[in-house]
């Protein structure tokens, strides 16, 4: 392969952009990463991503970080003028993440999502126009679409019917985005996944959305608004009360570790397709209902945890939801998942810390080898 050039990753000190920053400076790239911690105004400081980053310039010569709001344009502007077509990836997660915190702040959720991937996505056009462009987009897109299902209730969860197409593989991509209650979450990053896609189709750029289920993983900074596995394992760790809303706590949502998703982008930026969109999540093979997650916590903590059950739902939250990532595997047949839905629990409690939490900062030498398939010998087959 030829020498490596710059990856400009958003969002680089979250759970997914710390993961594309330090895969990608294992493989030798220059990796400029943006984030300004915003994730503390929406969820406080206990989810502030400053350590994450304070880590990475700790531990990744090659890492150059900027404190930029995806919003300044002109900020962004400057950037890609400075690096112009030396960037050959760009990796953009910088985001609001939470239905909730949406509704509060309607004009920040929006420019964040909507405004600040335009901003990206037209310097990129500008300065880099061969680059790949990844977009980190949601099943939030589908909106309330997949409530409509014929759904069972079981026992510990929901479940689609047996006979129906979305059964044996999950939820595919032909699923409508229209005439359905999304949430305003949901609304400004749809309106970013369309102009992704746009720039793709229309100028031909070398854009993907990846539309994720539930994006885990260790380096989770999990709060009571947004991201459901490792704030249920904070609280399960220490104690602290956790709240279940609505559908009997048997609702579904399928579960992708960081590592498995940044190896999608990774074999995305080796063939890109411009244009493409992508269900990514945990498919069948991880995914649990809300009750059986905490049973997972309760079995390896050895404790009850103190759950309250709420009859009122969040709006336009998924009953069930099962990420079919066929079409991904189809154009990429040489990627596969790593991690299970037992897996993620193993490591997230394995890596967990009273001290801090998201659990232990992974540091390079610290990665699991035979769960890191970027750095594993396997991947010089797609060279």
């Amino acid at each position: 392969m030829a020498e490596l050039n710059i990856a400009l990753v958003t969002g680089s000190a979250g759970l997914i952009g710390a993961e594309a920053v330090r895969c990608l400076s294992r493989k030798g790239f220059r990796v400029v990463g943006i984030d300004n911690d915003m994730r503390r105004r929406f969820f406080g400081d206990d989810a502030s991503t400053d350590p994450v980053r304070r880590d990475l310039q700790a531990t990744l010569a090659n890492y150059e970080h900027h404190a930029i709001d995806v919003r300044d344009q002109i900020a962004i502007e400057n950037l890609f003028e400075r690096h112009g077509s030396d960037i050959e990836l760009i990796i953009h997660t910088a985001a609001q993440p939470s239905h909730d915190w949406a509704a509060s702040a309607p004009h920040v959720d929006f420019t964040v999502n909507a405004t600040g991937t335009l901003n990206l996505l037209e310097a990129t056009r500008k300065h880099c126009p061969k680059a790949s462009f990844v977009f980190t987009s949601t099943n939030k897109v589908y909106g309330d679409t997949p409530n409509r299902l014929p759904l069972v209730e079981l026992e510990s969860r929901w479940e689609i019917e047996d006979n129906h197409p979305f059964f044996e593989h999950g939820i595919d991509e032909s699923m409508s985005v229209d005439q359905t209650k999304h949430s305003l979450f949901g609304v400004s990053k749809l309106a970013a996944d369309s102009m992704v896609q746009e720039y793709g189709r229309y100028f031909g750029m070398n854009t993907v959305c990846f539309r994720g289920g539930c994006l885990t993983g260790p380096g989770h900074c999990g709060a009571q608004l947004h991201g459901f596995l490792s704030y249920l394992v904070k609280c399960a760790i220490t104690g602290h009360p956790y709240t279940v809303y609505g559908y009997k706590g048997k609702q579904v949502r399928d579960n992708i570790h960081a590592n498995d998703l940044v190896n999608m982008f990774w074999h995305y930026h080796l063939n890109p397709r411009p244009g493409e969109v992508y269900n990514a999540g945990g498919g069948r093979q991880s995914n649990c209902s809300v009750w059986e997650a905490i049973a997972a916590c309760e079995e390896r903590t050895g404790n009850s945890m103190d759950i309250t059950l709420s009859d009122k739902n969040r709006i336009g939250d998924h009953i069930w939801y099962v990420s079919d990532t066929r079409k991904f595997q189809a154009h990429y047949p040489k990627w596969s998942y790593h991690y299970d839905f037992r897996s993620i629990m193993d490591e997230m409690f394995a890596l967990a810390s009273n001290s801090i939490f998201p659990p232990l900062l992974i540091h390079p030498q610290q990665d699991v080898p035979s769960r890191d398939p970027i750095n594993q010998p396997w991947n010089s087959n797609i060279s």
